[in-house]
């Protein structure tokens, strides 16, 4: 079945339009709307779209089926939820809300809707980690132990020329939401959920008012531990990932070439008991080339739509990541460390911004 698509912003909503593009037998791309028409027109004009400044026309359009929001972050969750009243499916780009109390309304909203929520994750999606799923369908990965997470990017004078961008009224958040927000879902994908959190923030890169720099130590449910290190001032920018469980070390390509998509590069699955590691090997080989970044997630959408659920990115992960991002930001701001889930009746779920 052929879904129509709306996409909501012609800044990320380009790279989002290139996998649709990939995809013409699951989603047809009907409207792209901004306020800047010419870059509207720019998009559309590469799939036969319509180009519209004209939002509530779009929503109201009852041939639209799905509206991908790319729209900056204080958009999200009123137009999530104008889409969600409207019975439209929403794809939404980080952050999905602004506070953990934002969140929660997005999942009354979706359960009160025939509508569904899909936040953008698209890092999940590559042989890397479709390779994690089929070790540890063949028994490995049992039990996680230490994992060490790297986002060092570069962002400097030109990324925040656009004047909503560094500021907590309009990006909400800094490093940590808006960049290493990925790595932290795919260190809950693999190790499972989070329960402590401990964390340091710094401004220290760029002029901003939010983060660009940070440290911190998580602890999950199963025990395990991990370590983020974030900075927006690396002279590249280089995703850099490894899992240690107690039978497997995985470790991320540590070049450049995959900051965005490191779950597309060739990965190191090294067994702890060298006899298996013939096994590993060819679990690993089998995997073949499919659909990655975000047409993989897109994919899964489509899956899930169809009555094939099981690889799509939920709504609750997406709270999940929220939640997340509000005890890393009080952790820093108390000193102290934080324990998950949070109690929704304390005030720190109001809002992410200081």
């Amino acid at each position: 079945m052929t879904r129509n698509v709306a996409i909501l912003g012609a800044g990320i909503g380009e790279k989002h339009l290139t996998a649709y593009a990939r995809l013409t037998d699951r989603f047809t791309v009907t409207d792209i709307c901004d306020l800047n028409t010419d870059r509207a027109q720019r998009l559309a004009s590469q799939v036969g779209a319509r180009a519209s400044s004209e939002l509530d026309a779009v929503l109201n359009d009852p041939a639209v089926d799905i509206v991908d929001i790319c729209l900056p972050p204080p958009l999200h969750v009123p137009i999530t939820l104008k889409a969600l009243a409207l019975g439209k499916h929403v794809i939404l780009e980080k952050p999905i809300a602004g506070s953990l109390r934002e969140a929660d309304m997005l999942r009354e909203a979706e359960a009160n809707s025939s509508g569904r929520i899909f936040p953008v994750f698209q890092y999940r999606y590559g042989r890397a980690f479709e390779g994690m799923d089929r070790l540890r369908q063949a028994g490995f990965l049992s039990r996680p132990l230490v994992a060490s997470l790297e986002t060092h990017w570069n962002r400097g004078s030109d990324y925040y020329g656009i004047p909503w961008r560094g500021t907590w009224e309009h990006e909400l958040g800094g490093a940590v939401l808006s960049h290493a927000i990925h790595a932290h879902d795919l260190l809950t994908t693999a190790f499972g959920p989070i329960v402590q959190v401990s964390s340091f923030l710094a401004t220290l890169v760029n002029p901003i008012e939010t983060e660009d720099c940070a440290a911190i130590s998580l602890r999950m449910k199963n025990g395990a531990t991990a370590t983020s290190s974030i900075t927006l001032g690396a002279a590249g920018n280089t995703s850099r990932l490894r899992f240690i469980y107690d039978d497997m070390t995985i470790e991320s390509d540590n070049s450049d070439e995959y900051p965005y998509t490191p779950g597309e590069a060739d990965w190191n699955f090294q067994a702890r008991d060298p006899l298996r590691q013939a096994e590993v090997n060819d679990i690993i080989a089998s995997i073949k080339h499919g659909s990655e970044g975000f047409e993989g997630f897109c994919t899964a959408i489509a899956d899930a739509l169809d009555g094939r659920p099981g690889n799509e990115v939920t709504l609750d992960d997406g709270i999940a990541a929220i939640e997340l991002a509000t005890a890393i930001y009080h952790s820093d701001r108390i000193g102290s460390q934080i324990s998950l889930p949070l109690d929704r009746i304390l005030s720190i779920c109001n809002g992410l911004t200081p």
